[in-house]
């Protein structure tokens, strides 16, 4: 049995998302370290008309590094299981 190739779905979005005007925001306290290492996201608009959740790590934020990129309906059932407790330690 042959396994399916690894596609990635957004390889052609991720190349074709304008991040040098995102609007990144990161989830830190006002009086958190601005040094610190924080997950920042942007919600960037497309040329194919839809709007894309980028995400990456606030210390590697060139444009050779990695940025994870989320359809709408992606993150929100990413926001949806957090509220849900999905995310919560087991003990």
């Amino acid at each position: 049995m042959d396994s399916a190739p690894i596609y990635d779905d957004k390889a052609e979005v991720r190349g074709n998302l304008d991040l040098t005007k995102a609007d990144w925001q990161r989830a830190a306290e006002p009086d958190a370290d601005p040094d610190g290492e924080y997950v920042e996201i942007a919600f960037v608009p497309h040329t194919d008309g839809n709007t894309y959740v980028a995400m990456r790590n606030s210390k590697y934020t060139g444009p050779e590094d990695t940025v994870l990129v989320f359809t709408m309906s992606e993150w929100d059932a990413f926001v949806e299981g957090a509220k849900a407790g999905e995310f919560d330690e087991p003990w």
